[in-house]
């Protein structure tokens, strides 16, 4: 066995996996009573938002959504509008209203961001935190190395700044993979080794996923979380630098009304074309729309899962989940979390803040469309789940907002596709359907289904204008920045970067309509996504797999292609960009998604970041230290090796998260099958081989199965002491 083991396991102290319990409460809000006069009342009354600024982008998103509907009934109404002509007019209404909102607030997060230039930086503050905040790491089958590298790197950040006192750090694992378990609390014993006694890590990893996500922060919360003041929650491929760590510590500490502050991360680290235009979005154009939302909503903001601060008070009073009424996709435990514990903190009387002059936050994006598919496929389940929680008693009008938006942002797909087929069934009617000319027996004129095809062309300039204000506004503010201009290739290559992002964005959108719209339709065909991990670098795929993925969207474009051509070359022109990329479906997303050709368009200067030039001190301190945790975790044991050294077998055991005693009767049957394979093998090696990986898991999980393990011989006990 190699050194740096034998001193891990034999450094004459045993690690624990997590603190002494401090039981809190965390009880299931009601979402159908409320009692107002339980709100809590605002410390600072200062701190009210503003409604000019409501009435400001709600005003202009209203005026021009009128004017638009305006255009679009004159378009529509030249003659009598036809009943496709009015689903036409409703279905443009509600898919330009989604777009209109965003582009508005993106002007005044424009404004906000140029003015940010010609104002004084704000001083540094270097005061001592009082108060303790547990940062939570949750992880499902994620890469040990990757997890406890940027663990290292954001500590030792903050340790830098002398707060780590203020600061412990908790992997709260849901892995199911028994080998990738047993690398994490290899990876642990290194960490501790690594960052000595000036910084506190633990490790838990539950028996059972109940809940997902949302389960696993609520049992940290309900057993350890009242030991501290502050919860910041962190997402598997997070990173913050500790400057914003301790900033956002700071501000919690210094606004008594604040349950919630929000960053808003930055995408680094892609490789390939569709990872890269996530990042070039949204560090480019992503921040005037971050910064709109954020001037408008104000105390009002929302919560999107990881790279946040939250109050403990604030969340263990008030944001605890229910479980929906009814069976999965739309029932159960709710899989979007976020967006409703921010409401409900806000209900609560608590200020939800986004924070959007922070910039050291940061996380990666999926790879590929296939990898985007999974992810959105997993959110939209949850985001559509809301449908029954957007009428929850006493939540703020802007919540419902951002809850309603939430959903919007997947049923928007599907709306985009029946407005396209809407349109076709609009043409193919004047084309092939002989319309009734005198509708009424008493008509003196004739009805003529016709369309203002000038003012048609107009309001499509006007959409697309819209629909592009957030992109320009973006590479305008960007362009004010003289050292980011300089880093992502100076103006001209921040124009040849915006060109190819639109064009491939052009490409990429009508698929991504339809994996959206498949995605809806599964949901309410009661279909559950189930809970896959994400990948997180390499996106590509085989051909066979690439083509059973969008085998689909390519008939679709095909079937849309022939019916357009067959009745025009103008609708045919009209239709292609969206065609093309359908039919295309399967090259796209195999080049957007492949390393090799994300390398070449890096190497072209396409899509270029700031942070590409000069990569952000946190995440090169954490590829400096990950090495060492790859190193360490090729030498973590199997479970031959965990029962047979017994050291390992102690340490893992001084890990092992505590089990509830079982009520007498209530049989768990994986536990029960482990036991009796066990008990029937005749060596440990047989009894291992016996068991299937989710056994495997609950195994190494539960101390009394080990232990009648351990009273098994061992086949290879020669071999295993040699070790």
């Amino acid at each position: 066995m190699d050194g740096v083991i034998n001193k891990l396991l034999h450094g004459g102290e045993l690690i624990a996996g997590m603190p002494s319990e401090t039981p809190g409460e965390m009880p299931p809000q009601n979402l159908s009573r409320f009692d107002r006069k339980s709100r809590r009342k605002l410390v600072n009354r200062s701190s009210r938002s503003s409604w000019l600024r409501r009435l400001a982008v709600l005003g202009g998103t209203a005026l021009l959504l009128g004017y638009a509907f305006n255009e679009m009934y004159s378009v529509l109404a030249l003659g009598d509008v036809t009943p496709i002509e009015w689903v036409v007019l409703v279905l443009f209404t509600i898919t330009f209203a989604w777009i209109a909102l965003s582009s508005v607030a993106s002007v005044f997060g424009f404004l906000t961001i140029v003015t940010r230039h010609f104002r004084p930086a704000k001083p540094v503050a270097s005061t001592r935190l009082t108060k303790r905040t547990a940062m939570l790491m949750p992880t499902y089958n994620e890469d040990p190395s990757r997890v406890f590298a940027s663990i290292e790197a954001m500590a030792r950040d903050v340790e830098s700044l002398g707060q780590s006192h203020a600061f412990d750090w908790f992997v709260l694992a849901d892995t199911t993979d028994p080998e990738v378990v047993l690398q994490e609390e290899t990876a642990l014993l290194l960490a501790r080794r690594r960052l000595g006694r000036t910084t506190r890590i633990y490790y838990r990893r539950r028996r059972n996923n109940t809940a997902k996500k949302a389960g696993n922060v609520a049992d940290f919360c309900r057993r350890w979380a009242s030991a501290y003041d502050h919860l910041l929650v962190l997402d598997a491929d997070s990173l913050m630098d500790g400057h914003t760590i301790v900033e956002l510590a700071r501000r919690m500490e210094a606004d008594p009304d604040a349950g919630l502050i929000q960053t808003i991360p930055q995408l680094v680290n892609g490789t390939t074309i569709v990872a890269r235009l996530q990042q070039f979005a949204g560090r480019v154009y992503g921040p005037v729309v971050g910064t709109g939302l954020s001037w408008w909503v104000q105390k009002e903001g929302n919560f999107w899962g990881h790279n946040a601060i939250i109050r403990r008070a604030a969340f263990l009073e008030c944001a605890g989940l229910p479980e929906l009424p009814g069976k999965a996709p739309f029932g159960g435990h709710i899989m979007s979390h976020d967006f409703v514990e921010a409401a409900l903190i806000r209900r609560a009387g608590w200020n939800v803040i986004i924070a959007d002059d922070l910039n050291g936050s940061f996380e990666e994006s999926p790879p590929s469309l296939v990898d985007l598919a999974i992810r959105d496929r997993r959110w939209c389940q949850g985001n559509l789940q809301h449908v029954k929680v957007i009428g929850a008693k006493g939540l703020h009008w802007i919540s419902r907002m951002h809850i309603l938006t939430g959903i919007m942002s997947y049923l928007a797909s599907p709306l985009w596709l029946l407005l396209i087929l809407a349109g076709f069934a609009l043409t193919l009617q004047a084309h092939y359907i002989r319309p009734e000319y005198f509708k009424d027996e008493f008509q003196l004129f004739p009805s003529w289904p016709r369309i203002d095809a000038e003012r048609a062309l107009a309001l499509f300039g006007l959409t697309m204008s819209v629909l592009f204000v957030p992109k320009v506004l973006g590479l305008i503010a960007f362009l004010f920045d003289r050292e980011q201009r300089r880093a992502s290739g100076g103006v001209l290559g921040l124009i040849l970067s915006f060109v190819f992002e639109a064009f491939v964005s052009a490409l990429i959108a009508p698929i991504m309509m339809l994996i959206q719209t498949g995605a809806v339709s599964e949901i309410l065909m009661r279909r559950d996504a189930g809970w896959k991990p994400q990948r997180r670098d390499d996106g590509g795929l085989p051909l066979k797999e690439l083509v059973a993925r969008h085998r689909w969207h390519v008939l679709i474009g095909m079937a849309m292609t022939a019916a357009a051509y067959a009745d025009s070359w103008v609708l045919l022109a009209w239709l292609s960009p969206a065609l093309i990329g359908m039919l295309l479906a399967v090259p796209i997303s195999g080049l957007t998604g492949s390393m090799v050709v994300g390398r070449f368009i890096k190497r072209l200067g396409l899509l270029r970041t700031p942070e590409e030039k000069t990569t952000p001190q946190i995440r090169e301190r954490m590829e400096e230290v990950r090495p060492a945790y790859e190193a360490i975790l090729s030498e973590a044991p199997d479970i031959v090796t965990l029962v047979a050294d017994p050291a390992w077998n102690v340490q893992h055991l001084a890990i092992v998260d505590h089990m509830a005693p079982r009520p007498r009767g209530r049989v768990d049957p994986v536990s029960a099958l482990v036991a009796a394979k066990v008990n029937e093998a005749e060596s440990v090696e047989e009894a291992v081989s016996f068991l299937d990986s989710k056994e495997r898991a609950t195994l190494i999980a539960t101390p009394h199965l080990l232990e009648a393990l351990k009273r098994k011989p061992l086949a290879s006990l020669g071999s295993v002491a040699a070790q």
